[in-house]
């Protein structure tokens, strides 16, 4: 298929949406053996509708380092990083699949999601999957996404982030253009918040207890007084730690500050730190 190839770090917020998208469509995703724990039974996967007015599609989603191993033998197009970026799409040919490849990632490693009429998804499983063999691939469902993504600091919007949130509360100020050209809907509003400073933050929590996993909305404490509760939680397979987030006070959201989680009727002491705890550096999907 053509060569032509679409930048999305431009617009930080459009990325997003797309993103949250993506899951909807995508019913799962390749992993290869050893990212986690448990051995998953490969499934068929069923198509996806897309919103009202957008063409059906199915998703699939190949990561990890050896990605590009298993999708290059597949394709004429380069996967190579200097001719396919990070944040960058591009429509390209699985084997006979036509596809948009979109090379981001919401578990941490190098990866692209592939998206292809829904006619031709039965078709594009059976050619990663039959690629795949050599490769060690398994295949994983979302809480195998979740614990990467955990890992990674990225949010989920519905948990980590919701209407009743702020981009600047959530540590997502980066994705803002107070500038952009005509404004937006509630522009004033987030200048407003960024000038007085938001009142509280999302923060990471790593528990002092590998094995004390949260499993969401548990109270936080810190010096004694319940100041928040667990937004999302999982065990981080790659670190080998127990990981939470939780909104906290500005004034109690401090990196390094002890604080405690209630978890399962005991409270658990935990140590705010900086997100994210895997490849801080952004060094693996950048591969």
């Amino acid at each position: 298929m053509g060569s032509s190839r679409t930048r999305l770090k431009d617009d930080t917020k459009s990325l997003h949406c797309f993103r949250r998208q993506a899951f909807w469509q995508s019913d799962s995703v390749l992993h290869p053996a050893g990212a986690y724990p448990a051995k998953l039974a490969p499934a068929r996967p069923n198509a996806r509708i897309a919103p009202a007015g957008a063409k059906e599609v199915s998703g699939k989603e190949a990561r990890s380092i050896t990605a590009r191993h298993l999708l290059q033998p597949l394709t004429r197009t380069s996967l190579a990083d200097e001719t396919f970026p990070y944040l960058s799409a591009r429509p390209l040919s699985v084997g006979a699949v036509p596809v948009v490849a979109v090379r981001v990632t919401f578990v941490g490693e190098l990866g692209w999601e592939l998206y292809c009429p829904t006619e031709y998804g039965a078709t594009l499983w059976d050619e990663l999957w039959s690629a795949g063999g050599a490769h060690g691939l398994v295949a994983g469902g979302y809480r195998a996404i979740d614990a990467l993504r955990v890992e990674k600091g990225y949010r989920v919007w519905g948990v980590d982030i919701t209407p009743e949130e702020n981009p600047y509360e959530a540590g997502l100020g980066f994705a803002v253009r107070l500038d952009k050209p005509g404004g937006f809907v509630g522009r004033d509003a987030l200048v407003r918040v960024k000038e007085r400073g938001p009142s509280r933050r999302l923060r990471c929590l790593v528990l002092d207890d590998p094995l004390a996993v949260p499993l969401g909305s548990e109270p936080v404490r810190a010096d004694g007084d319940v100041v928040g509760r667990v937004t999302s939680a999982n065990f981080g397979y790659r670190v080998q730690r127990a990981i939470a987030f939780a909104y906290l006070p500005a004034d109690r959201a401090d990196r390094g500050r002890r604080v405690e989680v209630e978890v399962f009727g005991e409270w658990t002491g935990a140590e705010v730190v900086r997100d994210p705890v895997y490849d801080p550096e952004g060094a693996r999907i950048r591969a």
